[in-house]
């Protein structure tokens, strides 16, 4: 059998397909930056759903405030270890940041039992309890989004950048159009669909674009 076996050159080939599709099937489509291409098209690649060049919209200016975010070492807290996992902590250790999941935490699971809340909320609750910039990256958790807009709600000096892309049909539209409609800096996916990997791979995406400018 014949296939190609290096994952670069699937990776590149794969780009160069999406590129052609998109160029055939919606020729009036406009990427509004370099960046905002590299993420739509990464989200992609990641679900080979062209969907996302309607559903991740972009709040003004937010994704010079997540490049800035990163820039200053900013603690990425996400809402499951997959979305973690497939971060680049290559890539994230270049600009001095790191990234969290506390949904595993004894404290959070303690927490969550005694408030009657989910784990994923308590992990915010957490989160916010730390030092430092954040930039908050859900994939999965509606609870998680909602939480965080209740805390930024109640205390505007908290408001930092959030990546939320729920995926699932209890809360996830719901807790997506909220953020959408807030002033938080975000990036939003609009419907039912999102997820863990499409949460990193929007990550991903922003992380190596920084490395290829500062190259």
């Amino acid at each position: 059998m014949n296939y190609i076996t290096q994952p670069q050159q699937i990776e590149q080939e794969s780009f160069v397909i999406i590129g052609d599709i998109v160029r055939a099937e919606r020729p009036d489509y406009r990427f509004a930056s370099e960046l905002h291409e590299k993420i739509i098209k990464r989200a992609i690649h990641t679900t080979a759903d062209f969907d996302w060049l309607d559903i991740l919209t972009f709040s003004p200016n937010v994704l010079e405030c997540i490049e800035a975010s990163l820039r200053s070492g900013a603690t990425l807290y996400t809402d499951t270890t997959m979305a973690l996992s497939g971060i680049n902590k290559t890539r994230l250790a270049e600009w001095g940041c790191e990234v969290k999941c506390f949904v595993a935490h004894p404290e959070v699971a303690e927490v969550a039992k005694a408030k009657g809340i989910t784990r994923s909320m308590a992990a915010v609750d957490l989160a916010m309890s730390q030092p430092g910039p954040k930039l908050f990256v859900f994939g999965n958790a509606p609870t998680a989004l909602f939480r965080l807009l209740e805390i930024c709600h109640d205390d505007p000096a908290l408001i930092c950048p959030v990546i939320g892309v729920p995926v699932g049909f209890v809360g996830a539209a719901e807790s997506k159009q909220a953020l959408a409609e807030s002033p938080l800096p975000h990036i939003a996916a609009l419907g039912r669909k999102g997820g863990s990997n499409v949460a990193a791979a929007i990550v991903n995406a922003i992380l190596y674009h920084l490395s290829q400018a500062r190259s």
